[in-house]
């Protein structure tokens, strides 16, 4: 069966505790770490910084997941390669020269991905699509998690469907990473429409008044039922 491969984003993690945190995410066993690097002009937020998630690289052996939404992406591409990210994913949106980048972390030996906004289209991934690891869909605008009146956009379900579709087309073997009130009700619509990757936080692995582990077998519950509602083979 497809094995969906699970994301926590760090900044939904308790912050003034955060080793604790990590540790508690350790014996869960979940595939990698979320890092959310944000410099407050792309988005109006910014939770964690460069020294932070250098800290973070000496208390776990987990991987690096980062996804670094800036206007000023080669720094922070400089930065967490310096620090040995083993995935990184930065916007087609504040991207001039995409192809370069893409190729500056590949060369590094890296995993590269490209984000791409709600409304992006995914005609901009015709000719980089095959050069990528994986494609990051924000399912919000991007650094507004603390609008806890914002919507998943309703297309979220077509789009990866259509991304999904797009990469049966090509024989490609790219996978589709999640991102944005990724909850327990949206998970098995978005795992049925061909999701591999989820960022999990506050609506499923971070749900306030549960421990992680209680949060962990609702999510595994949640992915199960997208996984029988979808056509996958292996």
């Amino acid at each position: 069966m497809k094995k969906i491969a699970i994301s926590p984003s760090v900044m939904c993690a308790d912050l003034v505790n955060l080793e604790n945190s990590i540790k508690e995410l350790e014996a869960i066993g979940v595939d990698s770490l979320h890092i959310d690097l944000i410099d407050g002009l792309f988005s109006p937020s910014m939770p964690l910084g460069i020294d932070t998630v250098k800290k973070l690289r000496k208390i776990t052996n987990m991987e690096f997941d980062v996804h670094i939404m800036s206007m000023n992406n080669e720094l922070f591409i400089n930065e967490m390669l310096d620090i040995g990210a083993e995935s990184i994913t930065f916007h087609y949106e504040s991207s001039f020269h995409t192809d370069r980048l893409i190729n500056l972390v590949k060369r590094s030996g890296a995993k590269v991905g490209v984000a791409l906004n709600p409304a992006t289209s995914l005609s901009v991934l015709d000719y980089i699509l095959p050069q990528c690891d994986s494609i990051l869909l924000m399912l919000i605008n991007p650094g507004f998690a603390t609008d806890k009146g914002e919507k998943q956009v309703s297309y979220a379900d077509k789009k990866v469907k259509d991304l999904s579709e797009l990469i049966r087309k090509n024989n490609l073997d790219v996978k589709i990473q999640v991102d944005g009130r990724v909850s327990l009700e949206t998970i098995p619509k978005l795992v049925s429409a061909g999701a591999d990757s989820l960022v999990v936080g506050s609506t499923s692995l971070f749900i306030p008044g549960n421990t992680i582990s209680e949060n962990k077998k609702l999510l595994d519950i949640s992915i199960s039922e997208g996984l029988k509602g979808g056509n996958f083979n292996g």
